[in-house]
C-alpha cells in the first residue's frame, strides 16, 4: 500500500514538473515570438489590436491573449507585404477603400478633438434646456380605456356611447385591461408612458371626448376618454444637464462641418 501511494506521490510530481515546463515553454514561444514580431509591427499596433478584442487595457492581457494576437498581426504584416498584396494595393478599388478608411479615421479622431476642446458651458445648456422646454412644453393627460379583443367589439362599444351609454360601466363590463375595475381609470399620465398609437390618438383629442373609431395597439383595440389635461412642470435641469451637454457639442460640431462645406464652396 506505502508503495502505491508513493507511486501516485512521485506521478503527481512529475505531472506537475511536466505543467511547469509545457507553461515556460508556452512563455518563452510567445516571448520568442514577440520579439520577432517586432520588426514587423510597432508595439502601438499590437496595444491597438489586443484592447479592440479584449475591450480592456492591452496591459490586463493574457498569455494566450497576447500570443493570439501577435500571430493574428504576423499573418497580416506578413501577407500585406507580399509583392502581389503590394500589386493588388495599387488597383483603384483597393486604393479607394484604403483612403476612405484612413480619412474616417481622421475624421472620428478630429470630431474627438473637436468635441474634447468645445465643450458646453453652463449658459448654452441653460438656454438649450429652456429652448426644448419652449417648443415642447409637458402636458399630461388624464384618460380612461375599454380594451377588447376585435374591432367590431369596440366598433359597438362607440356607437354604444354615442347613443349615451355611460363610459364606466361599459368598461367595467367589457374591458379586457386590468384597468376594468375601475372604470378603465388610467390617471394622469405623459405622452412618452404609452405606446405610440395610444397617446397620439390621446394628444389629438379634446378634453371630454372619446375615441370616434376604436384604436389598435399590440394590446388589443380601445376605446378611449379623454378626461382631462394640463401642462406638467418640466424636469429639473439637473436631471437632463448630461444629454443636453451633448446635444450642445454636437450641434457645436454640426454648425462647424456647415461653416466648412460653406467656405469650401466658395
Amino acid at each position: 500500500m506505502n508503495l502505491i501511494i508513493g507511486a501516485r506521490k512521485l506521478g503527481a510530481r512529475i505531472a506537475a514538473v511536466t505543467i511547469s515546463i509545457i507553461f515556460l515553454l508556452t512563455a518563452a514561444a510567445a516571448s520568442a515570438q514577440e520579439s520577432n514580431s517586432g520588426e514587423l509591427f510597432e508595439k502601438e499596433v499590437l496595444e491597438l489590436l489586443l484592447e479592440s478584442r479584449i475591450q480592456k487595457p492591452a496591459d490586463q492581457a493574457t498569455a494566450q491573449e497576447r500570443a493570439s494576437a501577435i500571430e493574428e498581426l504576423t499573418n497580416i504584416y506578413l501577407v500585406s507585404n507580399l509583392p502581389r498584396a503590394i500589386e493588388l494595393g495599387n488597383s483603384p478599388a483597393i486604393k479607394a477603400q484604403l483612403d476612405l478608411q484612413d480619412r474616417a479615421i481622421l475624421f472620428n479622431a478630429f470630431a474627438n478633438d473637436f468635441l474634447a476642446n468645445n465643450q458646453a458651458t453652463d449658459q448654452e445648456i441653460f438656454n438649450m434646456y429652456e429652448e426644448q422646454v419652449a417648443l415642447a412644453p409637458p402636458k399630461e393627460f388624464k384618460a380612461r380605456h375599454i380594451l377588447v379583443e376585435s374591432q367590431g367589439a369596440a366598433t359597438d362599444l362607440v356607437e354604444q356611447l354615442q347613443a349615451g351609454a355611460d363610459f364606466v360601466e361599459l368598461a367595467k363590463e367589457h374591458s379586457t385591461g386590468p384597468s376594468a375595475p375601475s372604470g378603465g381609470d388610467l390617471g394622469w399620465f405623459t405622452a412618452q408612458a404609452m405606446v405610440k398609437p395610444f397617446s397620439d390618438a390621446v394628444a389629438a383629442m379634446q378634453d371630454g371626448e372619446f375615441t370616434s373609431a376604436p384604436v389598435q395597439t399590440q394590446f388589443g383595440w380601445h376605446v378611449i376618454l379623454r378626461e382631462d389635461s394640463r401642462d406638467s412642470a418640466p424636469p429639473p435641469l439637473e436631471s437632463v444637464s448630461d444629454v443636453l451637454k451633448q446635444r450642445v457639442a454636437q450641434q457645436k460640431f454640426q454648425d462647424f462641418m456647415k461653416s466648412l462645406r460653406s467656405n469650401s464652396s466658395e
